[in-house]
């Protein structure tokens, strides 16, 4: 009885040590990054510093508060060519107080530099502008 327990435990450890040493291949998963641009924040209107972008895809936050009185105020952010100054992307458009957090992206046609004008009338605001940067993420097994 013995000798068959020693086979078969023999044969057990052989069985194991054929399989194949090669690790899985980890899985690779597409995800989309975001890289703050910049912030501003103000009353009334300003043009800011030009800040360059290798994509060209954006996502706009932002945020008016303290009208002058209820139902007041008005916010428009236009991404301009840095080099032209035309308007390349119309992003914000609002009337009223409110907020949009998770703001809808928004693109332009290729990289370049840009630079916003911010337009508000009768409120507080605050602009930020984050980049879109698409990666590849592989999982450790």
């Amino acid at each position: 009885m013995t000798r068959r327990r020693i086979a078969a435990l023999a044969l057990l450890v052989a069985a194991t040590g054929c399989r194949s040493s090669a690790p899985p291949q980890p899985a690779a998963k597409d995800v989309v990054v975001w890289k703050t641009v910049g912030s501003w924040s103000g009353r009334g209107n300003t043009q800011t510093e030009t800040f360059t972008s290798d994509s060209g895809g954006f996502r706009v936050r932002w945020e008016t508060k303290n009208p002058v009185r209820p139902g007041a105020g008005h916010l428009h952010v236009v991404f301009r060519s840095g080099d032209s100054g035309r308007e390349i992307i119309d992003a914000v458009n609002e009337r009223d107080v409110g907020a949009d957090h998770d703001a809808a992206e928004v693109s332009a046609e290729r990289p370049r530099w840009y630079y916003l004008t911010i337009e508000s009338a009768d409120v507080d605001w605050t602009v930020a502008v984050d980049e879109r940067i698409d990666a590849r993420v592989t999982a450790r097994p």
